[in-house]
């Protein structure tokens, strides 16, 4: 993982009763500063078009004075991304999404783009791909990646609109149940259960947890609840109180 990694990486983009990106509109706001160009890649997308995530996406970062650039639109993907300050990538099916990524060399462009200095912001799927694994999505596998690496920016995976919820006289695998079946497998690698209103941000070798929190878990030790405002280690354990 890059010590100078700018990443804003949410769980979720919509809240229930709330606007598109509303939630989150304070932190990306912050977050991209003066960075103008802004790639979109909507390839998570199913059931409605590019076009029509493009056109949601541009008109939130639009209002905000950034220029947002259709990396689905262009005939030369990665040259655009090439030109842009930042990478932003939405949600939707997480196995759809890697599938072309690597389909159209997006997952080689985005490393070098990001460990060049652009910024990075995704929310759900957007999230799950940024870590070293997409192994801790929820979603149904509808499509099929070459691999199931992800673009590893982040030395942990992210189980995104993360809940301990559970249905009662439902006798399928509960959240925390899915997330120890990855550890088991998979001991080295921390997970972070997002809770949704809630994000990371990677800052000046910081990461920064805000929003409601997340549960942090990690193999052979119990889960713990973190709540937002504090800073954390690469291994998601709580170091100090946030700053901002």
């Amino acid at each position: 993982m890059r010590t100078d990694l700018h990443a804003l990486l949410l769980s979720n983009s919509t809240i229930p009763g709330e606007g598109f990106l509303a939630w989150a509109v304070e932190d990306l706001k912050r977050f991209l500063g003066d960075r103008k160009k802004i790639a979109f890649v909507p390839y998570a997308a199913v059931g409605f078009s590019y076009d029509e995530y493009f056109s949601k996406v541009d008109q939130v970062l639009g209002a905000l004075g950034h220029t947002c650039l259709a990396v689905h639109a262009d005939k030369e993907p990665v040259r655009l991304l090439g030109e842009a300050d930042v990478i932003a990538v939405g949600g939707g099916n997480t196995f759809q999404l890697l599938k072309l990524l690597y389909k159209f060399d997006l997952v080689r462009a985005i490393r070098k783009q990001v460990r060049g200095g652009a910024s990075y912001v995704g929310w759900s799927a957007g999230s799950n791909v940024a870590c070293p694994t997409i192994m801790t999505t929820n979603d149904m596998p509808v499509a099929e990646p070459p691999s199931f690496m992800g673009l590893q920016l982040v030395g942990y995976q992210i189980n995104p609109h993360y809940t301990e919820a559970t249905i009662p006289g439902h006798g399928g695998e509960s959240r925390d149940q899915r997330i120890t079946e990855f550890l088991e497998l998979h001991p080295d690698i921390p997970v972070a259960g997002l809770y949704e209103g809630s994000l990371l941000l990677h800052e000046q070798g910081r990461i920064s947890l805000r929003g409601k929190g997340l549960k942090r878990f990690a193999h052979g030790t119990p889960p713990v609840t973190i709540l937002g405002g504090q800073e954390l280690g690469p291994d998601l354990s709580p170091t100090t109180a946030s700053q901002g």
